[in-house]
């Protein structure tokens, strides 16, 4: 039995280790975002320049985003447990139904990403940074030989320490680390998670520099008499949410029945069609959040709005199912921000003389309570946004929306979208098991659900829209079956 003081000393090493790779975590997601950053100007330049250029200058961003669509995939192809988000992968390490990534992801998380989101796919930036900072904890663990119960500490902390980078949120990384990853508020958790968290953020502030992702004007707090607005909004946004889970599978699922189209081809289709969206308005590319900052600048006319929310409603699916790195989380709080903009300007048809700051509001609550009922995690959607935004004057109605999207949506019987890839994921692999069992390869076998695992040809018994994942599949699949897996 181990002592307590044994414990503390077991806890005090979790928390030193868990400040030493949150270090590791802040360069790496400060770099990442720094880079991404410059090249996000670099397309929203080159879309300028090839506009000028006229008809001809159109095929320029569909030529860009196409080949980051296609070198993403290459990536994916080359160590498949990079493609998608691979937060369903960080949570089945949690769980043990699987083995941690190897280091090898970080490079391909970095990279990849970088070109995949750089260019123009609607993905966003925390599923790079969330599955570095796993691997960063889980490498740490290993190094230092801790236990399989303490190295699941260490990958699930730091992946909230990966979250807080990717929108300089550290109150939502850690709650995303307990509340989405691990599901529980275990004192052995919750310490190295907030030391990890604090550390990785203070570092890429020096990156990155110490300011809000949103820059939002000052919002009153609504009215009391306007909350069962609120409800209602939370309701509709609880089965968009579901309709916006049901879609990403639904992609997932078009995507691969096209076996004969090798898996890189298949993005590149993809990537193309996104540059294509690109040249008719910048905003219906790219992870979302310079778009939603113009929505709280006011600069997108109502008739964008709808046209913006509808195209990313299917665009943003689609590029997920591209099997390149890239997350959902970014996607998702733009496309919130777009629904809650578009309720707002309905709702002053009604009432005109509405507060004028219930629009920010709005907007404000729509990213929350559609984080909500699609990740099914409504403390992590509410304060993201609050930290994203440095607003926390509609916590009130913010709650009561969130609270009655995820109602909405944990009725509905769907599950979190997470919850799907993640089953899907280990139904594929545990298929491909079954497949290489009874028809042994020459190729090297690789540690047990690290997404290394032998790989081939769509693995039969899998079940399911996502029956393929990119997450799990070899990086020496047949070009045949290569796109048949997403995350």
């Amino acid at each position: 039995m181990t002592s307590p003081k044994t414990g503390d000393n077991g806890l005090i090493r979790l928390c030193v280790l868990a400040v030493v790779a949150g270090c590791v975590t802040g360069v790496l997601g400060g770099a990442f975002r720094w880079c991404l950053d410059h090249l996000t100007r670099w397309r929203l330049e080159m879309l300028d320049w090839s506009l000028g250029l006229g008809i001809p200058g159109w095929f320029v961003p569909v030529a860009v985003t196409a080949t980051g669509a296609a070198i993403g995939a290459f990536v994916a192809k080359l160590v498949p447990v990079s493609a998608g988000s691979g937060i369903q992968h960080v949570e089945a390490v949690d769980r043990g139904e699987t083995g941690p990534a190897p280091l090898r992801v970080i490079p391909a998380r970095f990279f990849g990403g970088l070109v995949a989101i750089g260019s123009g796919l609607i993905l966003g930036r925390e599923g790079p940074t969330v599955h570095m900072g796993a691997v960063v904890g889980s490498g740490t663990a290993r190094r230092v030989h801790l236990d399989d119960h303490d190295a699941r500490v260490m990958q699930t902390a730091l992946s909230g320490a990966g979250l807080a980078v990717a929108f300089t949120a550290p109150l939502a990384g850690a709650l995303f680390a307990l509340e989405e990853v691990a599901k529980t508020f275990r004192m052995r958790l919750v310490i190295p998670t907030v030391f990890a968290v604090a550390v990785a953020v203070a570092v890429a502030r020096v990156i990155l520099g110490d300011r809000p992702d949103f820059i939002v004007e000052a919002v009153e707090s609504p009215s009391i008499t306007l909350l069962p607005v609120f409800v209602v909004f939370g309701l509709i946004s609880g089965v968009i949410g579901i309709a916006y889970g049901r879609t990403v599978l639904g992609a997932i699922a078009l995507v691969r029945r096209f076996t004969h189209i090798p898996r890189i081809a298949k993005a590149a289709i993809i990537g193309g069609f996104i540059g294509a969206l690109m040249v008719i308005d910048s905003g219906a590319a790219g992870g979302g959040e310079g778009l939603a900052q113009s929505i709280f600048d006011g600069s997108v006319v109502l008739p964008i709005v709808v046209l913006l929310l509808v195209v990313r409603f299917f665009a943003g699916p689609l590029s997920y199912a591209a099997g390149t790195p890239g997350g959902l989380f970014a996607p998702m709080l733009a496309l919130g921000a777009l629904w809650g903009v578009l309720f707002a300007a309905g709702f002053e048809v009604f009432l005109p003389q509405t507060d004028p700051t219930l629009r920010d509001a709005l907007i404000l609550t729509g990213m929350a309570a559609l984080f909500g009922a699609v990740v099914r995690a409504p403390l992590t959607g509410m304060v993201v946004v609050m930290e994203m935004s440095a607003t926390t004057a509609v916590v009130i109605p913010m709650l009561a929306a969130t609270a009655a999207a995820v109602l909405v949506a944990q009725l509905s019987g769907t599950p979190p979208v997470y919850d799907s890839l993640r089953e899907l994921m280990l139904a594929d692999d545990a298929a491909r098991k079954k497949a290489s069992e009874n028809d042994p390869g020459p190729k090297g076998s690789g540690p047990k659900g690290s997404g290394e695992q032998d790989p081939g040809e769509k693995a039969p018994g899998a079940k399911g829209p996502g029956e393929k994942n990119a997450d799990e599949r070899d990086s020496d699949e047949k070009d045949s079956h290569d796109g048949d897996s997403t995350p």
